[in-house]
């Protein structure tokens, strides 16, 4: 029999559309079947969204001290908020950023532990996150420093496209700066290495994107592609990986040229998350890989403009959840068949995990 799936929920900004997503993607009568949800945060905070969303009554909850008290079937709750703590919806508080903080370093003890097998985040705002002391500019930064010796990707994932960014949350002014070979093929070497692991994609294939604008046009736009990108393309297939490009990014999602490779490598944060937005907004998850654990969290902000206003559309936080799950289970297997010298061939490449539990 397998094992029961336990995964940890944060509640990210207590005064935006955290709560509301997590209420209503965990008043589904089946999710619990899946696996046992743990939710970081507030018993209170989250009785008082719950009570701004209808038809969620028969919701279950059980406040528990640690994680092995928790019960399948039931939406298990850590307090790890003061009680004071209140909400003020689409207000960036200190209060909210303090609140998202101590949720997120509560679960992030217990995933080191191995107390919970995956974290699924809720967002939070990063200025008031910085303003309250954090000092990191996102989870997958803050992450990646609870675990020293990984390689953080952020990779944006839904079953129709895959986009990672090479830069992560760097200004776009600094953006060349930062940008070399070696970096560029560490980054393709994570997507690589989690297409294989993570998606069960046995020889991925991967689309580099350019920098500038006809991806540099020979030169005559920028040196960068001629440079530092073609450089780590030839770099990364003396490795041995299927890397492509430098593609224009227009012309590359325009034309659909991203449904022929496994995944995109994007070379900073808005080149490729505006189309990842723009093809898979609804479903798609925002997931760190690189690491040893399995985290993954909404591809939308804290919403502060529909908080508190029941308007909050919890499809996002329903596929991090479930990709979470996905990933756990295709690690699993992946780890057991490259263990054994004799393994069987498992991978279907450019397969999606059966999801028919999802509703329409």
């Amino acid at each position: 029999m397998s094992k029961t799936i336990t995964i940890g929920i944060t509640h990210g900004d207590i005064n935006g559309i955290g709560y509301e997503v997590i209420v209503k993607a965990l008043a589904d009568q089946h999710i619990t079947d899946m696996f046992v949800p743990v939710i970081y945060g507030s018993s209170k905070l989250f009785a008082h969204n719950k009570k701004l969303v209808p038809d969620t009554e028969n919701i279950s909850t059980n406040l528990i001290t640690t994680v092995k008290d928790a019960k399948a079937r039931r939406i298990n709750i850590i307090n790890c908020v003061p009680e004071s703590y209140n909400i003020e919806f689409g207000k960036a508080t200190k209060e909210s950023a303090e609140a998202a903080m101590m949720s997120l370093k509560a679960a992030v003890e217990d995933l080191k532990a191995g107390n919970i097998d995956a974290l699924v985040t809720a967002p939070f705002n990063k200025q008031s996150m910085a303003d309250a002391g954090f000092q990191f500019v996102g989870h997958t930064e803050y992450l990646s420093s609870q675990f020293p010796d990984s390689r953080g990707l952020m990779f944006l994932c839904s079953d129709t496209v895959k986009v990672g960014v090479a830069t992560n949350h760097t200004p776009l002014a600094k953006v060349a700066e930062v940008l070399n070979p070696e970096m560029i093929v560490e980054k393709l070497e994570v997507m690589n290495d989690s297409l294989k692991r993570d998606f069960m994609v046995e020889k991925p294939r991967i689309a580099v994107l350019g920098l500038n604008p006809h991806a540099g046009d020979g030169g005559l736009l920028g040196k960068e592609e001629q440079e530092i990108i073609v450089p780590a393309l030839e770099m990364a297939r003396e490795k041995g990986l299927l890397a492509f490009g430098p593609y224009p990014a227009d012309g590359f999602f325009g034309t659909g040229q991203y449904t022929k490779f496994d995944a995109v490598l994007a070379m900073y944060h808005d080149q490729g998350l505006i189309p990842f937005k723009t093809i898979a907004f609804e479903r798609g998850v925002n997931y760190t890989a690189g690491l040893p654990v399995v985290r993954t969290s909404v591809d939308h902000g804290t919403g502060y403009d529909i908080a508190g206003k029941n308007m909050a559309d919890p499809q996002s936080m329903r596929w991090a959840i479930y990709l979470a799950i996905d990933i756990v289970k295709n690690r699993q297997i992946y780890d057991e068949i490259t263990a054994n010298p004799l393994k069987i061939k498992v991978f279907e490449t450019k397969s999606a995990p059966d999801r028919s539990y999802l509703p329409e």
